[in-house]
């Protein structure tokens, strides 16, 4: 059986709280928006960028998340690590199944932020944001990795209800991990969805992943 494994990027492989948040924080001053608390802010995180604005402030969203990508560009990005145990469980991984990122991220983003943490070896796509495809469950997504894909069972591992969404969308099943700001209620959405939740990435086995299909 030929598997593909698609994480999510933030809070499921890695840690950029501080690069986000200050981001978003040197968006908001650059046009005297009001201050917001640290985790009203990591409430946003893993949306896309122009609806979390929309929520904050009467200015065209677009112009905040270019604010935003300006900071984050160049320095936010590096403000980064990566979770304990995820590289080796993504060489452990790899030999299995092919790897791929599917994230919220602009798509030239996150190839470099994946190179500068020196794990984009191990992905044989990184997909997110781009001029033509806004979000993880636009349909463009589906029908590129379908046509490029074909006959592969997709599983779809991250901390956020979108990746839910996601997995929903390519009719597969989701794992869910507990290292962002969601809960398992939040992640699961009711019993009966093809859904397994876990504390982190490392907990995810070739046998595990075996035994979803």
């Amino acid at each position: 059986m030929k598997i593909i494994l698609s994480f999510d990027l933030d809070f499921t492989l890695i840690d950029n709280r501080e690069g986000i948040i200050n981001s978003f924080k040197y968006a908001l001053k650059k046009f005297n928006l009001p201050k917001l608390d640290r985790s009203e802010i990591e409430k946003t995180i893993g949306m896309p960028l122009d609806d979390v604005f929309a929520r904050f402030s009467n200015i065209d969203p677009s112009i905040l998340t270019s604010t935003f990508r300006e900071y984050y560009s160049s320095k936010g990005i590096y403000q980064v690590r990566l979770f304990s145990g995820v590289k080796n469980k993504l060489k452990e991984l790899k030999k299995s199944f092919i790897l791929g990122v599917i994230t919220s991220k602009k798509e030239e983003i996150a190839v470099k932020l994946l190179k500068y943490l020196k794990i984009d070896t191990h992905f044989d796509y990184i997909l997110g944001e781009t001029e033509s495809r806004k979000r993880k469950t636009d349909p463009k997504l589906k029908e590129y990795l379908f046509k490029k894909y074909p006959n592969y069972n997709f599983v779809i591992i991250g901390d956020h209800p979108k990746d839910r969404e996601l997995a929903e969308m390519l009719n597969c099943p989701f794992i869910g991990v507990l290292t962002g700001f969601h809960n398992e209620k939040k992640l699961r959405l009711d019993e009966n969805s093809n859904v397994l939740i876990l504390k982190s990435v490392n907990e995810i086995t070739v046998d595990l992943i075996n035994s979803l299909f």
